[in-house]
C-alpha cells in the first residue's frame, strides 16, 4: 500500500500520540508499505523545539524507512486556551500545502490523520478525495471535549459550535478508529456510523519491557537502596493528569522514610509541582529518559502511579498505562470503576477516587506494606499486557484492516 500519514506528534518524541505515530509507521515500512508521513518538528513533551530541528522551516528527513516532512510550528514558552489554538493552528496551516501535494504527487491509497489536533482534520478529508484515497481519522484523544472538560476552552456557543463541527467531518471518513472500548462508544455522539468505527488501541512491544529478574541499575546509580519502596510516575507532566495529588500524597507519607515517589517526564506543569513538592524529602524529581532506558525505568518502581482528572475520564485513554502493565508492577490509578482505565486496572492494582489525596497516599501504604499483594497485581498486569496489548498482534489487525479499505 501506499499511505500517507498526518499527524502534528511524530518521531523522536519519546511519549504520547508521536511516540505510537513513529512506530505505527516504521512498522508499515518494515512490512514492505511506501509511508509518508506530515507532521512538526518534535517538540513535546518540553513544549520547546528539539536541537537539531527548527520550528521556522520545512525540512524533510528519513527515519526507519519512512519519508517525513517536517512543517513549521509555533510552540508557547507560556501555555493558555489562545497560544494552544494558535499554537496547533499554525502547523494545520503550515503543513496543508505539503499534504495537498503529496496527495496529488503520490497518490495514496490511505490517508491517515492522527488527532490531535482536531484542526488538522478537513485538510486531511481534502488531501484524500484530491489523491483518490480511503479516508482514517483515529483519535488518540477527544481533543475538544477534554478542552472544554479541564476549562481550557470555554463558552457555550464555541462549544456548541466545534463540537457540531467536529461531528460533520467525522462522520465523512471511511474509518475512524480510537484506542478504547469506551471511546469508541463515544463516537455515538459524533455520528459516526457503527461500520466505519474500529478498535485500535496503543499497544507496548512485550519482548523490550518486561520485568527485569534483577535489580533495575537505576536504583544504584539515583543511590536509591534496595529497601526503599518506589512509587513512580512516569509520563506527561501536564493538565490533564491532576498530578498535584503526588504531592499532596507525599506530604502524607512523611513518615515513612522507606517510601519514595519519583516524578519523571517533562510538561508545562513540572515546574508547579517542584514548587509546590519544596522541603518534601520523600518525593524526587527526574528528567525524561531516553527510550533505550525505558525498561529499567519502569522497573525501578515497586508501583506504579497513575493519577487523572476526574472531568477528563474516557475522553483519553493514558498512553504510559501500556508499560507500567507490562513491566509487571502494581498500578494505583485515580479513577471511577466503571470507566476504561478502572475495568483495566481493577485487576492489577487498586482504584482511588479522582482527587482524593488520603485515599491516595493509603493504597500506596497498603502496597509498600504488602510484597505479596504487589507480587500477585504485577503478576496479573504483565499477563493483561501480553494478552491484550501486544504490539505485533494489534499493528497486525490495522494492516488487515488497512489492506481492505485500500482495496475498495
Amino acid at each position: 500500500m501506499k499511505i500517507l500519514i498526518y499527524g502534528l506528534n511524530y518521531a523522536p518524541e519519546l511519549t504520547g500520540t508521536g511516540k505510537y505515530t513513529g512506530e505505527l509507521a516504521a512498522w508499515l515500512a518494515a512490512r514492505g508499505h511506501e509511508v509518508k508521513v506530515v507532521t512538526a518538528p518534535p517538540y513535546y513533551p518540553q513544549w520547546r523545539i528539539q536541537n537539531g530541528y527548527s520550528g521556522r522551516r520545512y525540512h524533510c528527513e528519513t527515519i526507519h524507512g519512512v519519508g517525513v516532512c517536517r512543517c513549521p510550528l509555533w510552540v508557547p514558552r507560556r501555555l493558555s486556551g489562545l497560544k494552544r489554538l494558535l499554537h496547533l493552528a499554525s502547523f494545520a496551516v503550515s503543513s496543508l500545502p505539503v499534504l495537498w501535494w503529496q496527495a496529488i504527487r503520490r497518490r495514496p491509497d490511505v490517508v491517515l490523520v492522527v488527532e490531535p489536533t482536531s484542526f488538522c482534520i478537513p485538510g486531511a478529508w481534502i488531501a484524500s478525495r484530491i489523491g483518490g484515497a480511503a479516508a482514517w481519522l483515529h483519535v488518540q484523544d477527544f481533543e475538544l471535549d477534554a478542552a472544554f472538560a479541564l476549562g481550557l476552552l470555554r463558552g457555550r456557543q464555541l462549544r456548541r459550535w466545534s463540537l457540531a463541527m467536529e461531528r460533520f467531518w467525522m462522520r465523512r471518513f471511511e474509518r475512524v478508529s480510537t484506542i478504547s472500548e469506551r471511546m469508541l462508544e463515544r463516537l455515538d455522539a459524533k455520528a459516526v456510523l457503527h461500520e466505519r468505527r474500529v478498535l485500535f488501541p496503543n499497544w507496548v512491544d512485550t519482548r523490550a519491557i518486561q520485568p527485569m529478574t534483577e535489580v533495575s541499575p537505576l536504583r544504584p546509580e539515583l543511590g536509591i537502596d534496595d529497601a526503599t519502596v518506589v512509587a513512580l510516575y512516569a509520563g506527561n507532566l501536564g493538565a490533564k493528569q491532576g498530578l498535584e495529588i503526588l504531592v499532596r500524597a507525599a506530604e502524607r507519607l512523611a513518615d515513612r522514610q522507606d517510601l519514595l515517589i519519583v516524578i519523571c517526564g517533562e510538561g508545562g506543569e513540572r515546574q508547579t509541582l517542584q514548587t509546590q513538592a519544596q522541603g518534601l524529602g520523600n518525593i524526587r524529581f527526574l528528567p525524561l529518559q531516553p527510550v533505550q532506558r525505558l525498561n529499567a525505568l519502569l522497573n525501578l518502581a515497586d508501583i506504579h502511579l497513575l493519577p487523572q482528572r476526574g472531568d477528563a475520564e474516557d475522553l483519553v485513554m493514558p498512553s504510559k498505562l501500556t508499560g507500567m502493565l507490562a513491566s509487571g508492577r502494581p498500578v494505583i490509578a485515580t479513577t471511577q470503576p466503571d470507566t476504561q482505565v478502572g475495568k483495566v486496572v481493577c485487576g492489577c492494582g487498586i482504584l482511588v477516587r479522582p482527587g482524593d489525596a488520603a485515599g491516595f497516599a493509603a493504597a500506596i501504604r497498603q502496597l509498600a506494606d504488602s510484597p505479596s499483594q504487589r507480587q500477585a497485581l504485577g503478576t496479573q498486569a504483565r499477563r493483561y499486557a501480553e494478552t491484550h496489548l501486544d504490539k505485533e498482534r494489534i499493528l497486525g489487525a490495522l494492516e488487515a484492516h488497512l489492506l481492505v479499505l485500500a482495496r475498495r
